[in-house]
């Protein structure tokens, strides 16, 4: 029996290992602590695999304990780490021009937001979870996803790097003027 669950943990990781680096990548700002982040979670989901009743819903448990582990960390980390006037330079391969200072801006905007407005971010754009997906995975309601989301894009929005980079930031969606509906898309009943 150990063994079949050792062989489907290590099945599970060896499939999904790559897309969850990116989601601790994008929670830590870097590859090392992201890729502790995601050795520290694969092994409390080791320890708690045998009580994981729908398999199905994996990768929202483990995006749930990454999420959880990262707060931990923030919070003993807080009072270590200081902030520097330059972040030192990182080493990028096979770069196309512009996509390291794109991604370099886009990372360097997330990382000034709030941490809850950043895993929100993270989770909704990045992994593309639903609102009620982000919800659950961090223990928050919908409506909490949708304001933070709301209140992180719009600082998103007025960042200066983010504008010159031209980058599309996503709007609040609202309902149109009711002035401003063609004449075909009355909603009176005739």
């Amino acid at each position: 029996m150990t063994a079949d669950r050792d062989e489907e943990f290590s099945r599970y990781v060896t499939e999904r290992s790559g897309a969850l680096l990116r989601v601790a990548y994008l929670l830590t700002g870097n590859r090392a602590d992201a890729e502790d982040l995601l050795q520290t979670a694969l092994a409390k989901t080791y320890l708690s695999w045998h009580r994981i009743q729908d398999k199905g819903a994996l990768d929202g448990y483990v995006r749930r304990v990454l999420v959880n582990t990262q707060t931990s960390w923030w919070r003993k980390r807080r009072v270590e780490e200081y902030a520097t006037d330059q972040l030192p330079e990182q080493p990028w391969e096979d770069r196309r021009p512009g996509e390291f200072e794109l991604r370099s801006t886009v990372w360097t905007a997330l990382a000034q937001l709030p941490r809850r407005q950043r895993a929100v971010v993270v989770l909704r754009y990045y992994e593309d979870l639903s609102e009620a997906e982000t919800a659950a995975v961090m223990g928050i309601s919908v409506g909490t996803v949708k304001s933070t989301a709301s209140r992180a894009l719009a600082k998103l929005r007025t960042d200066g790097a983010l504008r010159d980079a031209r980058l599309v930031i996503p709007a609040p969606l609202r309902a149109p003027a009711p002035e401003s509906l063609p004449e075909s898309a009355s909603l009176d009943a005739d």
